[in-house]
């Protein structure tokens, strides 16, 4: 049964919606993680994603017990969307560490669209419309000015990383671009082939949950250190990454990983806000020009889109006769299914109006 466009174009806004609010969750991170600084990045990340992830497992074992054959069945997509979660992390966190927070930033969250865009092209051969392409270029523009308004702000500063140290950082963050790319598109996949969002997130991130269980065991000492440490872990595992990825799946389930890690430019923008709010610290304006860039790149990608009218059925025009239009008269058939061919329409309507002169038809050739 296929939807109408309005049903269409709500269920990709409600989509859109949930991953908007997902990344502002993911954008709180910096802020919280700025209460908690002897906590390492490694260690950060692990908590975030780790426990997160073992919990969405956890909350979703029925859905996941009732769907098992069909994760069985994709379960090279399973393992390569765990394999995903369980690189993302480490590669982020450690990427904002060597090249700095503005860097690591907008190399890993920037280059996201486009992995899941090349993602998508060569695995679903999914074209890219001009609507995704103005609002990608609109949010990346806006995403470099916004980092780099932060590393001009922090270049006065000490301690100024290495040439190697910001290579290897951005080459890691390119890594996490990648791998965000493919965990979104690997759930958005189990999504589309049937499994439920809760099912396909649990299973993706319950198993790169268990990934990073090494990491977290290895680093997360001081998250016991003090309350405030234990505290931050604790929001960064459930509110960010546990209920910001279910709001994520279920934003899956309604648009293209492409226009998702698109939308969630948002976070960098969030983070930055949260920063000058909450943490004290002042944005430059070439900042906020490019906050007004990825405001306009999430305009372009939720406006409604117009529902195109549909097309009248091509009739065959019938000279006038003055014969008497007697079709009033005539019981009503069964209307003809949407799903039926135009030809076949055409023989069904052909019953009215018999004697009228018309070009010849296709059941004429049957029955002469």
């Amino acid at each position: 049964m296929t939807r109408s466009p309005s049903d269409a174009a709500g269920s990709v806004g409600v989509g859109s919606l949930c991953v908007l609010v997902a990344s502002v969750l993911w954008g709180t991170t910096g802020t919280a993680a700025t209460f908690a600084p002897a906590v390492g990045p490694l260690a950060i990340g692990a908590v975030a994603m780790g426990l997160g992830g073992l919990l969405q497992a956890l909350i979703a074992a029925p859905r996941m017990a009732g769907q098992a054959p069909g994760l069985r069945a994709r379960r090279g997509v399973v393992l390569l969307g765990a394999l995903a979660v369980g690189a993302y992390p480490p590669a982020f966190y450690s990427s904002m560490r060597l090249a700095g927070v503005a860097a690591g930033t907008v190399v890993s969250i920037g280059s996201a669209p486009l992995a899941s865009a090349v993602i998508e092209r060569a695995v679903d051969g999914r074209r890219l419309t001009r609507r995704w392409m103005t609002g990608a270029t609109l949010g990346l523009s806006g995403t470099v000015l916004l980092c780099a308004a932060e590393a001009a702000k922090g270049h006065s500063g000490p301690g100024d990383e290495s040439v190697g140290s910001t290579v290897l950082g951005v080459a890691l963050g390119l890594v996490a671009g990648c791998t965000y790319a493919l965990y979104s598109w690997a759930a958005h996949r189990l999504i589309s082939r049937g499994i439920t969002s809760g099912a396909a997130m649990g299973a993706v991130f319950g198993l790169g949950g268990l990934l990073l269980l090494p990491v977290l065991l290895a680093t997360g000492a001081p998250l016991l250190s003090s309350w405030t440490n234990t505290a931050v872990g604790a929001y960064m595992a459930l509110v960010p990454m546990f209920l910001g990825y279910v709001l994520f799946g279920w934003g899956l389930a309604h648009v293209p990983a492409s226009t998702a890690t698109t939308l969630s430019l948002l976070e960098p923008a969030v983070a930055a806000v949260l920063a000058v709010l909450v943490v004290g610290e002042r944005l430059p304006p070439l900042g906020w020009v490019g906050i007004a860039l990825v405001v306009g790149c999430l305009a372009v990608l939720t406006a409604p889109t117009r529902a195109a009218a549909p097309r009248p059925r091509a009739t065959t025009p019938r000279p006038d006769t003055g014969a008497r239009d007697d079709s009033a008269a005539r019981p009503s058939r069964a209307p003809v299914p949407d799903a039926m061919p135009s030809g076949s329409a055409a023989v069904h309507g052909d019953i009215a109006g018999a004697d009228a002169p018309r070009p010849p038809r296709a059941r004429d050739r049957f029955t002469a």
